[in-house]
């Protein structure tokens, strides 16, 4: 009995766009323990927050080191502050673990449990099993994120009431326009998070452990952040990947300031882009034994 072989050289009826689905990856990310605890502790992480802020209620300690935990001292004026506060505090490190996380351990993963060659053999076409991977590793990134800035208005409102945003560097933004400020800000940051997805993916393809990827991408993260403070290097901070990370204060001010952030966003952007680049370019030419 013959098969029956396609033109191009594949079987009958073989879909290359039909072997591996967006939902059917999702829904095995999603049934992961780890990423099941991840966006629980997205979704606790204000409550903990609003435990230390009650505790520590009236012990009187100043904090005037400035940055990002100057807001503490606005964290209780309202959901929006809350809000402000949760995002700012997070997106220094936890933010950057869990994106590394979601999108580090994308094809590293798959490596180190020895399935990486089955699903190739399936087959899937190399080009759709990583976009896959990637778009259902941003896509839990993204969620995190918005599942972080839900509860924190949600816990903020019940706390604290949705009062006027108080700008940490002075003044007020009336209570029915610091909701979408607040938005903007959580959208922004994501937006930043790209060059640590991108890094973490290349580096997910270069290596069969996991742990090598996310820990690379926070690291050079971090790394970037310390040359970032360096002022002696003048304008070729302009080129870190981590030079406008800050930019979404912009968005607290009056007028609304938008240089920076179109140039943060367009940074962003332009790394996101080389390592993903870069990363298919590689999977494309290695050999897979794992």
């Amino acid at each position: 009995m013959s098969t029956q072989v396609a033109p191009d050289g594949a079987a009958q009826g073989y879909r290359a766009h039909g072997t591996l689905a967006f939902t059917t990856e999702f829904r095995r990310q999603l049934t992961r323990r780890r990423t099941q605890l991840t966006l629980v502790l997205m979704a606790l992480l204000p409550v903990v927050i609003f435990i230390a802020f009650s505790i520590g209620a009236g012990n009187g300690d100043d904090d005037d080191s400035g940055g990002a935990f100057a807001l503490a001292d606005f964290g209780t004026f309202g959901a929006a502050n809350f809000t402000l506060f949760s995002l700012l505090v997070t997106s220094n490190f936890l933010i950057i673990v869990v994106v590394a996380l979601f999108c580090g351990d994308t094809v590293a993963g798959e490596a180190q449990w020895g399935s990486l060659r089955y699903l190739l053999a399936t087959p899937v076409p190399r080009g759709r099993l990583l976009a896959i991977k990637f778009s259902v590793g941003l896509t839990f990134s993204a969620l995190a994120v918005v599942v972080l800035t839900a509860a924190s208005l949600l816990v903020g409102f019940l706390a604290y009431g949705w009062e006027p945003l108080v700008a940490p560097l002075g003044g007020e933004i009336a209570a029915n326009e610091a909701l979408w400020r607040v938005l903007s800000v959580a959208g922004y940051l994501a937006v930043t998070m790209l060059v640590v997805a991108g890094l973490a993916f290349m580096l997910s393809v270069m290596t069969d452990a996991p742990l090598a990827a996310v820990g690379g991408a926070v690291l050079l993260h971090i790394m970037s952040n310390i040359l970032n403070a360096i002022t002696a290097l003048g304008d070729l901070r302009d080129f870190l990947p981590t030079r406008y990370s800050q930019a979404w204060l912009g968005l607290l001010s009056e007028p609304i300031q938008y240089d920076e952030m179109v140039r943060g966003t367009v940074v962003s952007l332009v790394y996101a882009t080389v390592f993903t680049i870069i990363a298919f370019a590689r999977f494309n030419r290695k050999d897979v034994t794992s």
